[in-house]
């Protein structure tokens, strides 16, 4: 361990609820980084998957899943003021772990904002409160109840979390190469005035993951390369979008919330079910699945850019993900089976070949240049040196999920944080080792690109980035 840098010799004791491919691809990054010594980590999950690996590095293993019921109870006795809560759970809330963590002075770190289980997809609760809008609502309002605090970083893995810091680096480098005198933004107002500055329209967490396994994915069965349940939980939410001020008209099934922010929208329909056009360098043009995701709305409220009270500029952001070819096709089954699980469901690790890579960055367009990605083009070859129990997937997010912590550590005293609101130098500094080519690439590509060659279709050519031309 001693070629590593330690960024932060941690003090306290760290609690790790759920252990799936994102806490065994995290903990040898912990154990390298923070002097944390194995016998100060407690593992507390649902099932025995990864105990070995646990036992491996010497680390606790507890087997209790955490329930609405039972989860002070286990927990209460293994935080105390100093700690850190990690939560890489499915079906915990995250909003109760974030007021458990603020009780106890412990910090707090996740990677998406969870709610007990049945909250994404109880048919009795109205499509705009299973949204990640109304959660990260309910969060921003525990935000403002417990007035600072200790830090609780909230949805900060690849993405949300790592994207928000390409973005603002996307930014400079726009407006390095167009002239454009950036200054030094710190303050949420001044990162919104250069994206108006730069006439950013649209802001795409543009991924294509082209990784294979040596095993094709099997009839009634789910095969993703992280976490299938965690994939089918945000699938199966409505599909939403932070909405821009340069749209004309809401889409069909488009809605507006009638609470909060109001800088997102949600269509009537799953994720999952939803398909966008997009690009990347390496795989071109694509289409990808409108998957909701917490830095479609974060990204789009923290750019909004205001003279007085009213809005005068805003992007439309929102995620659109290529998974691998396996995932592609499971979708495809689940939504066949009316967004009903496949009875068998496989993480793919150690049986994928050698060769594909998850290339993940963000896409900013309707600026002078056109359209610029910027992002990690990381291989399953180059993950698997860099760090054990990883894929190209999730190396990225578990690089994510320790510079959030890193951050957190140094910076204690924060209450409830987004990632747009962090450091992005930092997290970058962290991050860069292990995220293979980190790349930025201008495009001429427009969603309008070889459009009516079979079907003449209803367009706004006058505008290549409305949403309207971005929708498949």
């Amino acid at each position: 361990m001693s070629q590593y840098p330690v960024h932060f010799k941690f003090p306290g004791r760290l609690v790790m609820v759920g252990f799936g491919s994102i806490g065994q691809g995290v903990l040898p990054l912990i154990l390298r980084h923070t002097a944390l010594p194995a016998e100060r980590i407690t593992i507390v999950t649902a099932e025995d998957l990864g105990q070995q690996e646990a036992a491996d590095y010497g680390v606790k293993f507890i087997i209790n899943p955490l329930t609405q019921e039972n989860y002070r109870q286990v927990l209460e006795p293994l935080l105390g003021k100093g700690d850190f809560l990690l939560n890489l759970s499915v079906d915990v809330s995250s909003i109760a772990l974030v007021k458990l963590a603020h009780e106890k002075g412990a910090l707090y770190l996740d990677t998406c904002i969870e709610p007990w289980p049945g909250g994404y997809t109880d048919p009795n609760v109205p499509p705009s409160q299973r949204t990640n809008y109304a959660l990260r609502e309910q969060m921003l309002a525990v935000r403002d109840a417990q007035k600072g605090g200790p830090t609780a970083v909230i949805t900060h893995g690849a993405n949300p979390g790592l994207v928000s810091h390409f973005v603002k680096q996307a930014l400079l480098n726009i407006a390095k190469d167009t002239s454009v005198d950036a200054g030094n933004p710190q303050s949420r107002e001044e990162w919104a005035a250069l994206a108006a500055k730069l006439a950013v329209k649209v802001i795409h967490i543009a991924e294509r993951d082209t990784q294979v396994a040596n095993t094709p994915k099997k009839v009634n069965e789910f095969v993703n390369t992280w976490s299938v349940d965690g994939f089918v939980s945000e699938g199966c939410q409505p599909a939403e979008l932070g909405w821009g001020t340069h749209e004309k008209e809401l889409p069909p099934q488009g809605r507006r919330h009638e609470f909060g922010s109001k800088a997102a929208i949600y269509l009537m329909q799953p994720g999952a079910g939803t398909r966008v056009r997009t690009w990347t360098p390496k795989a071109g043009h694509f289409h990808g699945f409108l998957i909701t995701h917490g830095e479609s709305i974060s990204l789009a409220d923290y750019l909004t850019h205001r003279e007085g009270d009213k809005v005068v500029y805003r992007p439309t952001a929102h995620y659109a993900y290529h998974p691998c070819d396996d995932a592609v096709m499971s979708v495809h089954e689940f939504a066949g089976r009316n967004w009903r699980l496949q009875d068998h469901k496989r993480i793919l690790n150690k049986e994928i070949l050698s060769g594909g890579i998850d290339e993940l960055g963000v896409l900013l367009a309707g600026h002078k240049k056109n359209a610029y990605w910027y992002g990690s083009q990381l291989s399953i070859d180059e993950a698997r040196k860099l760090c054990p129990h990883n894929t190209a997937t999730s190396l990225q997010v578990c690089v994510a999920v320790l510079s959030g912590m890193i951050w957190a550590m140094e910076n204690p005293n924060r209450g409830v944080v987004e990632p747009d609101e962090m450091d992005f130098r930092r997290n970058l500094e962290i991050c860069m080792p292990y995220l293979g080519p980190v790349t930025g690439a201008y495009s001429d590509w427009t969603p309008l690109f070889d459009r009516n060659r079979l079907f003449e279709e209803s367009l706004d050519k006058s505008d290549p980035w409305q949403f309207k031309n971005v929708l498949v």
